[in-house]
């Protein structure tokens, strides 16, 4: 059963910053964007970055993974390259490659202490200048699990703001619970239904089980009951859509979405209507 809604008039930038606090339990800082720092965690034993020598082997690293981090640096003992091999370790989960080549440099346009992290999803980069600022491990991090949208990206605090500063204007959620044992098969199916939409619609991870997620499921009036279900929804003019689901299915994710767009193509070619003239 579906339902569809409109929300008003707001100003689309304030509404945004809204619905981040709305969307992370009313944490103004988030919108802020707060630099405290958020992981405490040690590094780690995992792999150096890679050593990325000429611009073959950067394109390569780069096209191999959904996100894909590179540092850039003069100067591999340098204090900012040494707070880089410790973000790597905080981060066993993400690629990091290292160069050091002028070559590779001049081929992506950055300077020297700059980290840089590439996404498939939206082809999109995005770059943190380590020039002059006072960055270190932590703000790396937190940089970096801001802008690592992948093909399915799952819904937090912290991602909830690259979500809203993505150039996606469509947004599809998954809301269901990962502890269900119905979960793996979801998600293969909507990583699939994912493919169908790569570069249109940034598909999402609900998690009911995280505390933080409880004001997204109430946000578009949906109760635990009525899960796993879609909710798609459209940034410039804040329209939505809800569907209820029995299981996950590429067919129906697909369907919902491509009729959620023919409707907002369809209300776009509506001509406006005209007050009558009156005769002389």
């Amino acid at each position: 059963m579906a339902r569809t809604g409109q929300a008003g008039t707001m100003n689309t930038s304030i509404f945004l910053c809204l619905f981040i606090i709305l969307l992370t339990r009313g944490s103004p800082a988030v919108c802020a964007g707060d630099n405290s720092s958020t992981s405490h965690s040690t590094a780690s034993t995992a792999e150096k970055p890679v050593l990325l020598d000429n611009v073959a082997d950067a394109e390569a690293f780069i096209s191999g993974a959904e996100v894909a981090v590179i540092g850039f640096f003069q100067e591999p003992e340098s204090s900012e390259a040494s707070q880089f091999l410790l973000t790597a370790g905080r981060i066993p989960e993400v690629p990091f490659g290292l160069s050091t080549s002028p070559a590779v440099l001049s081929h992506y346009g950055v300077e020297a202490n700059t980290v840089t992290l590439f996404r498939t999803v939206d082809n999109q980069r995005r770059d943190l200048d380590m020039n002059n600022n006072d960055i270190d491990a932590e703000k790396m991090t937190r940089f970096i699990r801001i802008n690592e949208l992948r093909l399915v990206t799952e819904y937090t605090p912290m991602t909830a703001v690259g979500v809203m500063q993505s150039s996606f204007q469509l947004h599809l959620l998954l809301v269901t619970d990962k502890t269900s044992p119905k979960y793996p098969e979801q998600m293969r199916r909507y990583r699939e239904a994912a493919e169908l939409f790569k570069g249109k619609i940034l598909f999402i991870l609900v998690d009911i089980n995280l505390k933080s997620n409880d004001r997204t499921v109430s946000f578009f009036k949906l109760k635990k009951s009525q899960l796993p279900a879609l909710a798609i929804f459209n940034v410039p003019d804040e329209e939505q859509d809800v569907l209820t689901l029995d299981e996950v299915s590429v067919e129906r994710v697909q369907d919902f979405c491509n009729g959620f767009i023919e409707r907002m193509e369809k209300g776009e070619d509506e001509p406006e209507e005209k007050a009558p003239s009156e005769e002389l």
